[in-house]
């Protein structure tokens, strides 16, 4: 065969069957049956309570994605699946929103596409039960992911504005022993940060302030200021406020990290923020913004770009200085 083969088209087609097979195996607890080692399918079968003859359906659909190996018959977890479906840091609530939440809600795209409209979510209390443990999974992997990434030790006061999750800052407390939070985030959030911070026994380190995140003005004179998951959810006009009070509440030389998903100007757009791009409006109209614009905002409220952390699996963080 001459001329480019039609791999990539293929696998972006059918990518949609790979991901409700990684959804059932999560769901059916195939994963976690083989946290204690290799086991066969029979094996598999007798944990999960599934047909042999659909664990080997997933099995071999996880090997074929390589987040299982397979030798001799017998099933293992690869690294990335023991730690992120297995093991405490197990993204299952997140698979779960996916599966149940957002998959039947891209159903919906093509009328998203032509009417420039979302979709209707159609929630009730066991749905958005479903919602927010994917979300606030999901946000805790990106706050494991900004902790490794980013060095918090040089810091002492950190501000974080208007976030989702409180997550965040708790890893960076942990990273930092001399470092102290406020949380000035909307009041819905207050009693979800009370309890984080009492689980991680950091309450004594860390203040909150309940506020709306577009009118929010704290004040301060921090060295460290978050706004996690913010951009996304705000109007332009509201952004360019909120990121003008963040910078009213840093001090002079202070360092910002901005961290949502962007559309960039690459000559290769980053998959995950182009695919969340289209997840955030078919949800509910929030838009990724282009990170040209963002930028100028930030410019206008006094904060200057010096590094972009692309993180793994999850969103990118501007990193900028108060200037």
């Amino acid at each position: 065969m001459t001329g480019p083969a039609p791999d990539r088209i293929v696998d972006l087609a059918i990518g949609y069957m790979g991901a409700k097979q990684l959804f059932a195996a999560s769901r059916v607890g195939l994963f976690r049956a083989l946290a204690g080692g290799p086991r066969t399918v029979a094996e598999i079968a007798a944990e999960t309570g599934v047909s042999e003859q659909l664990v080997r359906v997933l099995a071999d659909a996880m090997n074929a994605e390589g987040l299982l190996d397979r030798a001799e018959g017998r099933y293992s977890l690869a690294p990335d699946a023991a730690e992120y479906l297995a093991g405490e840091n197990d993204l299952g609530p997140f698979l779960t929103f996916l599966n149940e939440i957002s998959y039947g809600h891209w159903l919906q795209f093509d009328t998203t596409v032509d009417t420039t409209t979302p979709g209707d979510l159609k929630m009730d209390e066991g749905r958005w039960a479903t919602f927010m443990a994917g979300v606030m999974r999901y946000n805790a992997l990106h706050a494991a992911m900004l902790a490794r990434d980013f060095d918090f030790t040089p810091y002492r006061s950190m501000l974080d504005l208007g976030g989702l999750s409180p997550e965040f800052a708790v890893g960076a407390l942990r990273a930092n022993p001399s470092l102290t939070a406020r949380f000035v985030f909307a009041p819905m959030a207050t009693q979800g940060i009370e309890d984080a911070l009492a689980a991680a026994g950091l309450t004594d380190r860390a203040s909150i302030e309940p506020a709306e995140t577009e009118s929010a003005a704290p004040g301060g004179d921090h060295d460290l200021v978050m706004v996690n998951h913010v951009v996304h959810r705000f109007t332009a006009e509201q952004n360019e406020v909120i990121l003008r009070n963040a910078r009213a509440a840093a001090a002079d030389g202070g360092t910002l990290l901005l961290l949502d998903f962007f559309l960039d100007d690459d000559a290769r757009q980053r998959r995950i923020d182009a695919l969340h791009a289209g997840e955030y409006f078919v949800i509910d109209g929030t838009v990724v913004y282009p990170e040209a614009q963002v930028r100028g905002w930030l410019e206008a409220a006094g904060w200057r770009v010096r590094d972009v952390l692309a993180l793994p699996g999850s969103p990118r963080v501007l990193v900028a200085d108060a200037v």
